[in-house]
């Protein structure tokens, strides 16, 4: 009896073919709720024999950039539709040579993205600064003078041209919808152009990032993507493969894993003006001045604002009746009393527009009408 219950009770343990069973079909249900999660966390949908990258825009799908399902990372994608646009700048400068002759030079390189199909590039504006000439290198080797069409130094941009058919486009994005955390390929010629081409990749690190360099102050896209020396002027890509930032290694410093790119965005009308105009046309007031601290207010008896230092011959200061010795107050009912804050209020203005000015002088305040000028460029 016991060798009965012994037989069947080994009779009915599970064998070696149920457990394979068992992990065979947990590994199948497994791979299901992995591969049905995974595609809604990514959003890949397959489509023939390629993969797309699609962006969800209600119920419409925009499909973006065509991903080779084996290629392990769209940044390689992105490589090969945007890689062709960026370009190699060579600054060519007069010089002296070692027999105390003059003779020109390559005062150093950096890069550039191509814009418009008749050969519009954007870069920065040390990159092309005291240049004499200008070559660009293509990414299929052809070498071009190129012509500087304008540049802006309070922005550090620069837009040249170069008259070359079969040219790659590089597509600009929307910088204003960026994300912390979200893909950033960066696409340069690091180092000069023995590097050209070369591709680095990271995130975005943070947004509206304030770097004072001499007297300006930008707001920058940071990103971990490595931008060094030669990057300069090359394209911040996002994971559609459109150009979001300009790169600046001259705005970035040095410190590591912290580079910075010209928000797209913000780049825009800029370029259009260099493109139309040559420059770009700001608002001017026609004075020089300081501001009036704690200490001066205290010592002099003067209110907080701007001391009027000198007033332009002319300009719209003059001709508005303003005086060396006033103190600007306030703009348009804005409190002036630091030169960021009047300038951060002249930026919302175009050349021609009517302002109201409230100046204190000899003890009384005065409200003034007064017109904008356009800043004059500098050589």
């Amino acid at each position: 009896m016991n060798d009965f219950y012994s037989d069947h009770a080994r009779s009915n343990k599970p064998g070696v073919f149920y457990f394979f069973m068992v992990a065979l079909m947990g590994a199948v249900v497994g791979g299901l709720l992995v591969f049905g999660l995974g595609s809604k966390l990514y959003n890949w949908t397959l489509s023939g024999q390629s993969t797309q990258l699609v962006q969800n825009s209600g119920s419409k799908e925009t499909p973006l950039l065509n991903i080779d399902p084996g290629q392990a990372s769209p940044t390689i994608a992105i490589a090969e539709k945007v890689g062709p646009a960026v370009v190699g700048i060579s600054n060519v400068a007069r010089g002296m040579n070692f027999f105390g002759g003059v003779q020109e030079v390559e005062k150093g390189t950096g890069s550039g993205v191509i814009i418009e199909k008749d050969g519009y590039i954007v870069t920065n504006n040390h990159v092309v600064e005291g240049a004499t000439q200008l070559i660009v290198s293509l990414s299929d080797g052809r070498q071009v003078k190129a012509k500087l069409i304008g540049r802006d130094k309070d922005t550090d941009l620069a837009v040249i041209k170069i008259d070359e058919p079969n040219l790659t486009v590089a597509r600009l994005g929307d910088s204003t919808k960026l994300k912390v955390g979200e893909l950033a390929v960066a696409i340069g010629n690091p180092m000069g152009m023995e590097f050209a081409g070369s591709v680095t990749t990271g995130v975005i690190s943070a947004l509206n990032r304030t770097v004072p360099v001499g007297d300006q102050k930008f707001k920058l896209i940071q990103t971990d993507a490595a931008i060094n020396p030669g990057n300069s002027g090359g394209a911040l890509i996002n994971a559609k493969g459109e150009v979001i930032g300009i790169n600046s290694a001259k705005l970035g410093g040095e410190a590591e894993g912290m580079g910075f790119s010209i928000p797209i965005s913000s780049a825009k009308p800029i370029i259009k003006e260099l493109i139309s105009k040559g420059y770009v046309s700001r608002p001017w007031i026609g004075i020089t001045g300081g501001e009036i601290t704690p200490e001066a207010k205290a010592e002099y008896g003067l209110p907080l604002g701007i001391y009027i230092e000198q007033v332009f011959a002319y300009g719209p200061a003059f001709k508005a009746g303003i005086k060396p010795g006033d103190v600007i107050k306030s703009i348009e009912g804005q409190e002036t009393k630091t030169m960021a804050k009047l300038q951060s209020i002249l930026e919302k203005h175009k050349p021609n527009d009517k302002i109201k000015v409230n100046v204190s002088r000899d003890g009384k305040d005065l409200d003034i009408e007064l017109k904008l000028g356009e800043m004059p460029q500098a050589d």
